[in-house]
């Protein structure tokens, strides 16, 4: 076994260490993270999620890209996807905490979107009738079908920590972005 002197070990973690740092910041500079109006952080948000999502046909791939991304803008408690399984939203792509893994169609708000096929805003979702507690964190929540061929083949759910989170406007922009995921 070769002796390796503090002073080598140490060169060579700050090495690692820079390498590591330098890897995510090339990775972090490649999604441009506006702080402004919500109007200005969702049209600057979407511009870069319809580039992320050029030229992939991966569908997974392109839900997983459009939840980092959203993550990394709004900081939101938990977003991800549910997909379409044989009669159950299935856990797809998602950021934040371990989630629900199955849901029954109009169970919860992500159940009741799909069975209905249109947005749900849920200022406090202590009070939406039969809501599934994922997370104890969750206090407010906007979930979008995404429709194909008149048919929801998924949901986006987003929950965020505060009450009184979502709006109009963003049901207006996250349902843009669902419109933007091309299906192969």
């Amino acid at each position: 076994m070769q002796a390796v002197s503090i002073d080598s070990f140490f060169y060579s973690s700050c090495r690692l260490k820079f390498a590591i740092v330098s890897l995510f910041h090339i990775m972090a500079e490649d999604l441009n993270i506006v702080i402004g109006t919500k109007k200005e952080q969702y049209e600057s948000i979407i511009s870069q999620i319809k580039g992320l999502l050029q030229g992939e046909t991966d569908f997974i791939a392109n839900l997983a890209n459009i939840t980092a991304a959203l993550k990394e803008q709004f900081h939101w408690l938990w977003i991800g996807f549910y997909l379409v399984k044989n009669e159950e939203l299935v856990l797809a792509p998602f950021q934040g905490p371990v989630a629900c893994t199955r849901i029954k169609k109009g169970r919860g708000v992500c159940g009741t979107a799909w069975a209905q096929a249109k947005t749900l805003i849920v200022s406090d979702v202590e009070k939406f009738p039969g809501h599934i507690a994922c997370s104890s964190l969750s206090k407010s929540e906007i979930v979008i079908p995404v429709i194909r061929n008149e048919e929801v083949i998924a949901v986006l759910d987003v929950d965020s920590e505060s009450l009184n989170s979502f709006d109009k406007d963003d049901k207006y922009y996250l349902e843009q972005i669902v419109e933007l995921i091309p299906i192969s």
